[in-house]
Parts: C-alpha cells; structure tokens; sequence
C-alpha cells in the first residue's frame, strides 16, 4: 500500500518537474526564433495540445496508483 501511494506521488512529483521542458519543447517547435510559425492549421492546435495531454497522463498515472494501493490496503 505504502509503495503505491509514494510511487503516485513520485510520479507526479517527476511530471510536474518534467512540465516546464515540455512546455518550452512545444513552445520551440511552434515558434522559429520567436518570429515566425513553423506549423500552422491542424497541427498548430494540436501540437499546443500536448502540454495539457501530458499534464493529464502524469496526473492520471499517479492517481491510478495511490488508488490501487488504497483499494489493496482496504480503504476504498
């Protein structure tokens, strides 16, 4: 139960630090030198997307695992 709850919390732990790379990652291949764009239409938007795609996998992730350590220990 315990290794379940700290490996959700670790798991955050680490995506939230991640975010900011991502972040910057996504921010480089939209904006060439932060003049013009090098994608546009489609896949402009769904390129700003994945940020928030990544975002709710992290916190998916962690929150599956504390709830099988809980549901394991008997608490829900």
């Amino acid at each position: 139960m315990l290794g379940n709850l700290l490996g959700g919390f670790i798991t955050i732990l680490v995506g939230v630090n991640l975010m900011p790379v991502i972040a910057n990652g996504i921010q480089g291949a939209l904006y060439v030198h932060g003049n013009g764009t090098n994608v546009s239409g489609a896949s402009n938007t769904i390129l700003s997307l994945v940020t928030i795609f990544f975002a709710l996998g992290v916190m998916s992730a962690g929150v599956s695992l504390a709830i099988n350590g809980m549901r394991n220990a008997g608490l829900v």
